[in-house]
């Protein structure tokens, strides 16, 4: 468990970079969750929920910086809502990731916690992944709206 490199948030320097790390990181997590329920796990997911929690803000502010989906508000300025609902998700993502770390380093015995631990994180992953799956569909939507126009 757990033997392969990890990468370090603060060396990502590309959208690319960030997508491969959390991608390794839930990777990680499930994994994770299929592991006994002792101490030693417990370790391990406090660690990958920190690394996540290094990497998804991060990610969000390199999306910020060269303007959160804007290839969408480009083309259709009036799906700012769309976007911006998208952005507030993302930032609820976050913070709801660091209540569960929290909650995960001082909750009682981890051993008796563990399922609804991973039920509640594996919720949380569904979550993050109808989330790229909806910022993906909105590029798609704007880009298919844009070459049927028969521009």
């Amino acid at each position: 468990m757990m033997d392969h490199i990890h990468f370090d948030p603060a060396a990502c320097e590309s959208l690319e970079d960030f997508t491969a790390l959390e991608y390794i990181l839930l990777g990680d997590l499930r994994d994770l969750l299929e592991e006994p329920a002792d101490q030693y796990t417990r370790r391990w997911l406090v660690a990958v929920l920190d690394a996540l929690l290094d990497t998804l803000p991060r990610e969000m502010a390199l999306k910020e910086s060269t303007g959160y989906l804007s290839e969408v508000l480009d083309e259709y300025p009036s799906w700012y809502r769309h976007v911006e609902d998208l952005q507030n998700e993302q930032r609820l993502l976050v913070l709801t990731l660091q209540a569960l770390r929290d909650r995960l380093e001082t909750a009682g015995p981890y051993e008796r916690d563990a399922a609804r631990v991973n039920a509640t994180v594996r919720q949380w992953m569904n979550r993050l992944k109808a989330h790229r799956r909806h910022e993906t569909r909105l590029l798609q939507t704007a880009m298919n709206l844009e070459v049927g126009c028969g521009d």
